[in-house]
């Protein structure tokens, strides 16, 4: 199985962005969904994770109010929808999924904590021009 992003690109501050994550093989039934980014020089950030069970969802303080994560069972794709786009949001971004787990730990990461997710996608480029 794997997840694969796309949608990343230039966008001026202001601007949107919408970036799906598509679920193929053992990972189109995920427990917890993550967006990451980690922008050049600095360690990876959980932006955003969606709990497939029951779509519970929890965003970092950076991004809340800004980003949105959804997901479409039907057509395998978790979304990452980011509005206001600034360019401190300018970073390669990440899907993650795990297939099982505690929610409350798998969700710590936009906290800053660490969790082991099972799969992991190639990234995909935003860049935020000013």
């Amino acid at each position: 199985g794997q997840v694969m992003e796309s949608g990343g690109g230039l966008v001026q501050a202001g601007g949107f962005l919408r970036l799906p994550c598509v679920a193929s093989g053992s990972a189109v039934t995920p427990f917890v969904i993550t967006w990451f980014r980690q922008a050049p020089g600095k360690e990876p950030e959980g932006v955003a994770c969606i709990n497939s069970d029951d779509d519970a969802t929890v965003y970092a303080d950076s991004v809340k109010g800004r980003f949105t994560i959804s997901r479409d069972n039907a057509k395998n794709t978790a979304y990452l929808q980011m509005n206001d786009l600034k360019p401190e949001d300018t970073a390669v971004y990440y899907c993650a999924a795990t297939l099982r787990g505690s929610w409350s730990l798998a969700a710590s990461v936009v906290q800053g904590h660490k969790y082991e997710y099972d799969y992991w996608g190639q990234g995909t480029q935003v860049t935020v021009s000013s």
